[in-house]
C-alpha cells in the first residue's frame, strides 16, 4: 500500500470514529450518517486514494474541475454530489454527471436541471441549500422562502426531493453551532408536514460534525479532515 493510500485510510478511519462516536452520543446508529468526502481543489489521485480505501461519496463545487475527475475515474462506483453554487450554464453538465445537488437555491436552476437530466438515468436527488445564518455574502434562500422552493420542486418528475443543506457561518461556540443546525432540522420537519416525507439534513464538516450530528444530520460533508488543507491558489 502506497503511503497517500496509508495516509488517506489513516485519515478516513479517524474520521469515522468521530462520526460514530458523535452519533453514539446522540442515542443514534453510526450507519445513519453518510460521510461525504469534499474533493474540490484535490486531485483524482486523491480521490482513488480514498476510494480504495472504502470511500465512495465524493462532493465537488467546481464543474470544470469535476468533470475532469469524472472522465479519469471513469466506472469506479463513485456518487457524485454537487455542493458548490450552480449557474444556469452548468445545469446541463450536472444533470447529466451527478447522482446528488445539495445547492438548489432558485426555481429556475430546478427547473433546468429536471428538464436537463437524461432519461437514461433515474431522478437527480437534490436538497435546497438553505441560509441559515442569515449572512448577506452566503449562497441559500432564506428560512422563509423554503416552503415555496420545496412544493416548486416537489412538482418536478426529474428530480427527487431529498431535504435541505446549510452551509452555517464559522463559530467556535458550540451552542450557537447546534442552534443553527437545529434551526435547520426543525425547518426540514415543517416542511416535510406540507411536501412529504424528506429524509436527508445535509449539514457539519470537519470543525462542527459532532454538532451537526447531535442536531440530526444524515450526511456530513468533510474536506480538510480527510485531504488536508487545501492547495494555495497560485
Amino acid at each position: 500500500m502506497s503511503e497517500i493510500i496509508e495516509s488517506v485510510s489513516e485519515r478516513l478511519q479517524a474520521v469515522q470514529a468521530r462520526i460514530s462516536d458523535a452519533a453514539r452520543v446522540a442515542g443514534r446508529a453510526p450507519g445513519s450518517i453518510r460521510l461525504i468526502a469534499v474533493s474540490k481543489t484535490f486531485p483524482a489521485d486523491d480521490i482513488a486514494a480514498l476510494l480504495a480505501a472504502g470511500q465512495r461519496d465524493f462532493g465537488e463545487s467546481y464543474l470544470q474541475e469535476a468533470e475532469a475527475k469524472i472522465e479519469t475515474l471513469g466506472d469506479a462506483g463513485v456518487v457524485w454530489h454537487f455542493i458548490g453554487p450552480i449557474q444556469s450554464n452548468k445545469t446541463r453538465a450536472i444533470a447529466e454527471h451527478f447522482d446528488w445537488v445539495h445547492s438548489i437555491e432558485r426555481t429556475k436552476i430546478a427547473e433546468r436541471l429536471a428538464t436537463q437530466r437524461p432519461a437514461r438515468l433515474p431522478p437527480l436527488d437534490v436538497c435546497l441549500q438553505v441560509n441559515v445564518s442569515g449572512e448577506a455574502t452566503k449562497s441559500g434562500v432564506s428560512p422563509d422562502d423554503v416552503p415555496a422552493l420545496a412544493r416548486a420542486i416537489k412538482a418536478l418528475d426529474r428530480l427527487r426531493l431529498r431535504g435541505l443543506m446549510a452551509i452555517p457561518e464559522p463559530t467556535d461556540d458550540i451552542g450557537l453551532q447546534r442552534a443553527r443546525f437545529r434551526l435547520l432540522r426543525e425547518l426540514r420537519d415543517r416542511i416535510a408536514a406540507e411536501v412529504g416525507p424528506l429524509d436527508t439534513l445535509s449539514m457539519g464538516m470537519s470543525d462542527d460534525l459532532e454538532s451537526a450530528i447531535a442536531e440530526g444530520a444524515t450526511m456530513v460533508r468533510v474536506g480538510r479532515a480527510l485531504f488536508g488543507n487545501r492547495p494555495r491558489a497560485a
